[in-house]
């Protein structure tokens, strides 16, 4: 038998002193009703808010995702363009270089390497604006979806 049988036994029933230490050894806590309430719509809330959360991340990643391979592809296309301009100023180069070697005088070789500057010079100016357009465009079409998450996420109630 253990120590509070023992004093159970001891004492009588209907005495004050065991009633005071059966609540002593097997206490009842009763929670009031409004605090149950309250436990329970505040875990409710953070359960909703944890999936709220959760989607939100999810669409983060989406946003990111779309965005990265936009600027993966852009910058794809742009290297491409960059080896074209090269390719062709590459070319340019050694088409005055096989020009220059038939040049028969100096004066020859003077006009030949102004003509030849002058058109690599409005090739430079060509090739910048397509490459600034491309560039321009890779940007657009890389921040078009966090544009649009962003809008999505202010323009979305709550």
């Amino acid at each position: 038998m253990t120590d509070a049988t023992n004093k159970a036994k001891a004492r009588p029933a209907g005495s004050l002193s065991a009633a005071f230490e059966e609540k002593i050894e097997n206490p009842t806590i009763e929670v009031p009703a409004a605090f149950r309430e309250f436990a329970d719509t505040s875990i409710s809330q953070a359960k909703e808010s944890y999936e709220q959360l959760k989607a939100a991340a999810g669409q983060a990643t989406e946003v990111l995702e779309s965005s990265y391979a936009g600027a993966s592809s852009g910058a794809t296309e742009y290297g491409s363009k960059l080896i074209e301009v090269a390719h062709a100023n590459t070319n340019a180069a050694l088409d005055f270089a096989v020009e220059l070697m038939s040049v028969r005088s100096f004066s020859e070789m003077i006009e030949l390497s102004a003509k030849h500057t002058r058109k690599q010079l409005e090739e430079l100016v060509d090739q910048t604006k397509e490459l600034t357009a491309l560039a321009q465009k890779v940007a657009t079409k890389s921040s078009e979806p966090i544009t649009a998450g962003v809008s999505k996420a202010f323009n979305k109630g709550p």
